[in-house]
């Protein structure tokens, strides 16, 4: 038999409204790329001329469990994103910047370090 779901959700308690709110605010902030890009309203196609790559190339992405970061900050911009690394501990969170401007510091000359 078929309950309605105010019924159902009647007997829980504030604590366990909040617990669940909180699972669930906490589940739509973990997402894979295919989540991602589905929730963003696109396709494979649609990522895949933006990228420049074939619509295959997007499938293999998506099911990647490493790649570069450039080829991740190239797949979140590509969907209106901006990607930020960070490092977290228990003391607090650092935002790691160094992989931003990848591009920009391939073409910076290196200076060589003076000895002292």
């Amino acid at each position: 038999m078929a309950h309605k779901w105010k019924d159902v959700r009647k007997p829980l308690t504030p604590e366990a409204e909040e617990r669940i709110q909180r699972g669930v605010t906490e589940a739509a902030a973990v997402m894979t790329l295919h989540q991602l890009r589905e929730a963003r309203n696109l396709t494979q196609v649609n990522l895949a001329k933006v990228l420049q790559i074939n619509q295959g190339a997007v499938s293999k992405m998506e099911k990647r469990a490493d790649m570069y970061v450039s080829t991740l900050r190239n797949f979140i911009q590509a969907m209106g994103g901006q990607l930020q690394v960070k490092a977290i501990f228990p003391e607090g969170e650092v935002q790691i910047d160094q992989f931003e401007n990848v591009a920009e510091s391939h073409e910076t000359p290196l200076v060589p370090a003076r000895s002292v």
